[in-house]
């Protein structure tokens, strides 16, 4: 990754043969509440600015890699990636590929970006799981594609990027219930709020479904930032308290 950009990402593995990492907000050149490495059309930003982050983040890689994304929807469903895929896939919240330079996409603001990898089998994932998305287990949904791609439960490993921590995500005490009431051990993962609020650890809630995805505990890492505590280097919806902000980038894609 070039010098422009490198200062602004976190890279939870090391020798893989996979070009990966979580980019902040910063090395771009959007404005205002985009600044600065913005990489939504969608967000309200100059097109031409998110053209440009987009040009960096290209150049950074050899010629003939793909970068590839879906529309997200908040839900759980994966899309496999070949050779084939340009661009903004199909709608989903997941992707899995064996494809070789195809790099798989997922952008957010506080919720959790997971990167997968079976590097013995070839197949990567990445999974956008906002609170929706956990209730529905996507983590699940993306294990199992990559399972269907020749992946091993027992051998893959994920990655949490920055999102919104358990520190900062307080929702209605009925929302609360609901991941009680849908997911498995919930409530380990819920603590009370202020009046009728509690407080969410998602990605608390995504390890337990990784877990019964197949994972094994040790190869679940986390490089533990909170978007909102962290929003001078990270976009955050909760600390924009509704008003315009960007999107960065979480990625991976297997080498050649």
């Amino acid at each position: 990754m070039s010098a422009v950009l490198q200062d602004h990402a976190v890279t939870p593995w090391v020798a893989r043969r996979v070009w990966h990492g979580f980019l902040g907000r910063g090395g771009g050149v959007s404005r205002g509440p985009f600044a600065s490495l913005n990489f939504s059309y969608l967000a309200g930003d100059s097109p031409d600015a998110v053209r440009t982050n987009w040009r960096r983040l290209q150049a950074c890689f050899p010629r003939g890699v793909e970068f590839v994304q879906v529309h997200q929807v908040h839900g759980n469903r994966v899309q496999i990636v070949d050779s084939d895929s340009r661009g903004v896939t199909a709608v989903g919240d997941g992707m899995v590929s064996a494809a070789p330079n195809m790099i798989l996409g997922i952008m957010t603001a506080d919720c959790v970006p997971i990167l997968l990898i079976d590097e013995q089998a070839r197949v990567a994932g990445a999974l956008h799981a906002g609170w929706r998305g956990v209730i529905a287990d996507i983590a699940a949904a993306g294990v199992d594609a990559m399972a269907a791609l020749g992946a091993r439960r027992e051998r893959i490993e994920a990655a949490f990027g920055p999102a919104i921590g358990a520190c900062c995500f307080e929702v209605d005490a009925a929302l609360a219930r609901r991941f009680e009431a849908e997911i498995p051990g919930a409530g380990r993962h819920v603590r009370q709020g202020g009046a009728a609020k509690a407080f969410i650890d998602l990605k608390g809630l995504v390890r337990d479904q990784l877990s019964r995805a197949g994972l094994p505990a040790a190869a679940v890492s986390d490089v533990a930032i909170c978007t909102r505590c962290a929003s001078d280097r990270f976009f955050s919806r909760r600390a924009a308290k509704g008003g315009a902000t960007g999107l960065q980038l979480s990625f991976i894609g297997l080498r050649e």
